[in-house]
Formats: structure tokens, sequence, C-alpha cells
């Protein structure tokens, strides 16, 4: 997992779980939200780990989803590319809703515990687990330990039901999150994660939800599926369907490739290509995990230098630069004209949070944030020095957003011409021996509007030594594309064209 700087903020509300009128398959509508400047943070969370060609096939046993259509989701912030999924579930009898990322990166499942800490802000600004107020709950108090890119959750062992789109999971062992150690959780929106990887990755060696699902005998087909829309104007976010596959969100067939490695859902790519120009890399095959619980696509930098190179991007501070000023440059602009000291600014809205101060934020994290602090502490020179001369708002964000190209790249993710896609290649990955193409309307996410609109590639460079390494992760800019089954009975991943 890439480090995360700041953090995914997910702004996001509340989904209905719906059943379908299927007894074998079953929904889960997922919320989504647009990109957003801790969405840059959240292209970093490039955070799990871990050959044979596939074939063509298809299973025509998974029946066609009937009935009623999952209720509408609904886009809550404009003008930001779709960045990240997720979802409800209930935890508990009556059943505690949560917002969980539905995560094929990781296997367990965690939420905030009423326990926590008292100064662990991250846990108490979300929805918490009250084990006196389920009726199904059972004591385990075994305590653990999770390390994710983004940061650390820490708890301990319960048991209770959980209820996944209209489905009852009974007895289902999860973690209650007394301390997320991380700025990341204490921004993000969402409440916790549904891990879908195998057990073998599990903390504590907790059965994951799914085999359970499977294990009692709650879905037919040892199967669930990935729909993530990524039309930035359509209501419904996305759907999982548990026990099958819906035929109205793919086209043609799946073409299925054999898990490599139990624990991601790791299986073997081949090469990739820039246009029609092979970028060799992968000629002799890659690893690489697909991964809905990562925003972009993550590779080594030499190829991702090579494709970022093709497409014609750059360094994405800048972008960074942007956003604060999208984001926060009204904020400033009221906080200083309210008179607060300037050196007081950044730390107010939180984009400078060092030292004790910090409180659980990493060393590294803090390494990080120190870029958007740097960033932060320019708008204030800038918006503070403009204001003295009277300066008008709109002039003063004009001029810094073009201050802004003159920060230094740091490595990682980049950015394009917004007025450049039609000279943009597709990118295709080669899998099963099929080739599976990315547009640039595909690969690019649009952050920002005016004069602070930013595009940003897809493509981000991510390291991972031998022998473990190099991997790719194929996140939700091509899960979005493409239409994924996740086959635990046959251990096999299918993708088709998504439609």
């Amino acid at each position: 997992m890439m480090l995360i700087r700041q953090v995914i903020c997910f702004c996001l509300l509340a989904t209905l779980l719906h059943p379908t009128t299927s007894s074998d398959l079953f929904r889960v509508g997922l919320k989504k939200r647009r990109l957003e400047l801790d969405d840059i943070r959240a292209s970093r969370v490039i955070r799990k780990l871990k050959h044979s060609q596939g074939e063509l096939t298809y299973y025509p046993s998974f029946a066609t989803l009937g009935g009623e259509s999952s209720e509408e989701n609904q886009v809550i912030l404009k003008n930001y590319l779709d960045a990240q999924y997720y979802g409800v579930i209930g935890i508990g009898t009556p059943p505690q809703e949560f917002e969980v990322i539905f995560d094929t990166g990781s296997s367990n499942l965690w939420v905030p515990s009423i326990h926590c800490k008292f100064l662990d802000l991250a846990c108490w600004v979300h929805h918490k687990y009250k084990s006196r107020k389920s009726k199904t709950y059972t004591k385990n108090g075994k305590p653990c330990t999770i390390t994710y890119g983004s940061g650390f959750i820490s708890g301990f062992f319960s048991q209770d039901n959980v209820e996944v789109g209209g489905l009852v999971v009974k007895d289902q062992e999860f973690i209650e999150a007394t301390h997320e150690g991380s700025l990341s959780f204490l921004l993000a929106k969402f409440d916790g994660l549904f891990g879908l990887g195998f057990q073998e990755i599990s903390e504590g060696n907790a059965v994951p939800v799914w085999y359970n699902m499977v294990d009692q005998e709650l879905v037919k087909e040892k199967v669930f599926s990935f729909w993530l829309n990524r039309d930035a104007d359509a209501e419904m976010g996305g759907e999982i369907v548990f026990g099958g596959v819906d035929p109205a969100h793919f086209k043609g067939y799946h073409t299925y490739v054999p898990v490599t490695r139990k624990g991601y859902w790791q299986f073997n790519m081949g090469d990739i290509f820039v246009r029609n120009d092979s970028t060799g890399f992968c000629e002799q095959g890659c690893e690489a995990i697909m991964d809905s619980g990562t925003s972009l696509l993550a590779g080594p930098t030499t190829v991702i230098t090579q494709i970022n190179h093709g497409i014609g991007a750059r360094g994405v501070v800048s972008a960074e630069c942007k956003i604060v000023v999208s984001q926060y440059g009204e904020m400033i602009w009221d906080l200083l004209v309210s008179k607060v000291l300037p050196s007081l600014v950044c730390k107010e809205i939180g984009l400078c949070v060092f030292g004790k101060e910090a409180g659980v934020i990493s060393v590294v994290e803090q390494e990080g944030s120190s870029v958007l602090c740097k960033v932060c502490e320019m708008a204030v020179v800038w918006v503070e020095t403009r204001l003295k001369q009277k300066e008008t708002k709109e002039k003063v964000f004009e001029d810094l957003n073009k201050l802004c190209e003159s920060f230094p790249s740091p490595a990682g993710e980049s950015i394009v011409d917004c007025n450049n896609f039609q000279n943009m290649p597709n990118v295709t990955f080669t899998i099963g021996g099929n080739p599976f193409s990315l547009t640039p309307q595909q690969y690019i996410l649009k952050t920002g509007v005016g004069y602070a609109e930013t595009c940003i590639s897809g493509f981000s460079a991510y390291d991972l030594p031998p022998p473990t390494g190099p991997l790719w992760i194929l996140g939700d800019v091509f899960m979005g594309a493409y239409h994924t089954v996740f086959d635990s009975g046959n251990l096999k991943i299918g993708i088709a064209e998504a439609t």
C-alpha cells in the first residue's frame, strides 16, 4: 500500500440495502461521490499486496435479476469525478446502520465502537456500534490491530448478526475499533471497511462475512460481482450482487482468469500498450490484484512513467495546490477578512497539524501533510498581500492558480491538460489473452471547476519490492470500465465491458 498523506473524505448520504425478488441473488446499492481534495490523497491509498492465462467463459446458471431495481442513489457533491464507492450494512438486532467500503483488498469487517478512546476524534465523529443495544451480541474481546497504508485501527473482536442487502449473516465475527490512528479516518465520512478478500489475510484469522454467507447457504452461487458507475450525472452509484451477476450491467462475455495467490484477488496480467505501442514491461507476465478499495490504477514507477508520458501527464502537486484553492480558498479568504492571524489560518482549517497537536498522526503522514501545509501557507501569504492591495477575490484566485504551476512534482500521481482529451491514446491491458482498453474519458478524473479545473491521470506509481512485487493494483479506474465477477468457488476473476 502506498502511504496516504492525508485522507479519504467521502461525503455520501446513507443508502438502504435491497434484496431482489430472486431468492439467490442480492444486490447492494452503492453510493458514490466525486473527487475532491482528500480524494487526491485517497489515490495514494494503494494498500494491498501480494500465472497462467485465462479462458473466455460465461456462467449460464447465474440468474437474471428480476423485480424492482435498487433505490436510486444520489450524487451529493457536484463538479468532482467519482473516486470511491460504499454502501450501508446493519450490525446487531435491531440492526445498527454503518456506511462501509466493500473492499476486495482486505478481509476483515470493522466499524467504530462506542468504547472509543476518549480523545480518538476519528472514532467519535462516525457511527458507533453499541453492543448493549443488540439482542444477538456475543462477547469476544480478543484484541487486534490492522495496519493500512492510510493508517491503522485497533480494537477488539465481537460477534453479532450482520445484515447485507437483505441477507442476515448470523454470528459474524467483526472488529469494534476503539482507536483509528490516522487523520485519514478522521476526515473520512465512511464508518468502516467490509473486507471481501480471502481468509488468508484476515486479521486474527477471522472468518470473512462472504465465507459465512456461503456457509450459511444464504447464496446459491459462490460468486459476488461489482458494477461501479462512472457516469458523473447518474444517481445510481454502483451495485454489488451477492450470489451471481446482474446482466444489465455488462455486455458480451466475461473473460475469466485464475486466482494465482489466495489472500488478495491476485491474477496474472500480460503486456500493456499505450495506443498500439508495447511498454514491454509485462510481456512475460505481471502479477496484479483487483481491488475495489483503491481509487486509481497503480503499478511500478518504470512503466507508469511510460504510460503517463504517453498520455502527456505531468506531476500532481500543482493539481493539489489548485484543489486547495478550490476547496479551501473561500475559507482562507473569510478567515483573513475576519482578522484571524495569518499564522493561524492553516491550522484553523486543518491543513497544518504537526507535533503534539497531531495526536495520532504518524510521522510518515505528517511528512505527506506538509505538502498541503506548504500550499496552504503559500495561499495565505498570497491572499493576505492581495487583500491589502484591494484586489477582487476572483482576480486573487485566478492568479493563485497560476502560481500553483510552479510547485514541484513528487513521485506518484500526475495531471494532464483537460483540453487535450482528443489527442490522448487508449491504454490497453492484456488479461486472459484478451485486450481491455481504457479510454481517456475512463482513465482521467476531473476535479474542480472553471479556472480551478484539474484533470488527474488515473495511473499512479507504486513500487513494491521483490519478492512480493512488482505488483499492479487495478482499482476503481479499471473496475468502473469493466464489470467484475469474483468467483470464490472456482477461484477465478471475470471481466466484461460494463454498461
